[in-house]
């Protein structure tokens, strides 16, 4: 079996995990591959691991069984646009806090690799949010698991997002920015925003206002079928646009729109994995906070 590990960053504190991690890939001889900025960081925490192969090339991917992430939902969210059209199914082994994407917790390492090889576990097939732009945006990785953001940039004055549904003319919203997201994202940025949580297989996205002018402007939820488009006007000759984690200033003249991705991102839970369990233990819900 062919497997890709990933991450960006790690404490030395997790280093005995990672250890554990491919010690258990080794048991089940598995061809270990290791991005490069995964390695990198490797080297310098002073791990003892070995018997592994830097990834050569994105194009490998297209070779992989799996790819592990290492690292909390940043980090996973960073692994799906590496992936991309490759449709590699990812674990999330979550060294990070809110793990609402990377579900393992680092303490079930060893266990998790024995689930993996025993089959014990589904793929979950998540949309992805694309952007088109009239020039290249985000060095050609137009896609993002949670969200795309529109956001002023370089002021305390709000923007207007015109913003259109097929065509057809929804809202002029008059705001610090809009969120577009998919289910997998509600639970992010727009649940933040006040947005509603949608489970994650919905075929929608929700349209957020991000702190509107006018209080009556609230969160709509439309088909992922859906093409959105925008102009957007402001004081600031540009503005903030954003796909997950990663971000760039466009000019307000850049013709955006939004759809559905034609790929997925696969994601791999085990069977005692429940999206409504993860809601409870994650935000709380049903425990009496009073003491």
């Amino acid at each position: 079996m062919n497997i890709t590990i990933h991450g960006i960053k790690f404490q030395r504190e997790f280093v005995p995990y990672i250890e554990q991690l491919i010690s258990a890939l080794h048991k089940h001889n598995a061809n270990i591959y290791l991005t490069a900025a995964f390695q990198k960081n490797l080297k310098k925490s002073g791990a003892k691991a070995t018997g592994f192969t830097i990834l050569p090339n994105r194009e490998k991917l297209g070779e992989m069984d799996f790819v592990v992430s290492v690292g909390g939902d940043g980090t996973l969210l960073d692994t799906v646009s590496m992936v991309g059209e490759y449709e590699v199914p990812i674990l999330g082994i979550n060294t990070g806090r809110m793990g609402f994407l990377a579900t393992i917790a680092k303490e079930d390492v060893e266990k998790a690799i024995e689930v993996l090889y025993d089959g014990k576990f589904t793929i979950q097939d998540r949309a992805l949010i694309n952007l088109e732009a009239d020039q290249q945006l985000f060095n050609g990785v137009p896609y993002g698991l949670n969200e795309f953001t529109i956001h002023k940039r370089d002021t305390s004055s709000m923007i207007t997002v015109h913003t259109y549904i097929d065509g057809e003319y929804l809202n002029s919203y008059w705001a610090d920015g809009l969120i577009i997201a998919t289910p997998t994202g509600s639970t992010g940025y727009s649940l933040s925003c006040g947005g509603p949580l949608i489970s994650p297989l919905a075929k929608n996205f929700v349209i957020t206002p991000v702190s509107p002018h006018n209080l009556n402007v609230r969160p709509m939820i439309v088909s992922d079928e859906s093409e959105i488009t925008f102009t957007i006007e402001g004081r600031s000759e540009k503005f903030l646009i954003s796909l997950d984690s990663r971000s760039t200033a466009v000019e307000a003249s850049v013709k955006l729109t939004v759809k559905k991705e034609k790929f997925v991102a696969k994601l791999v839970k085990f069977h005692d994995y429940s999206f409504f369990d993860t809601l409870r233990k994650k935000l709380n819900w049903g425990f009496d906070m009073r003491n």
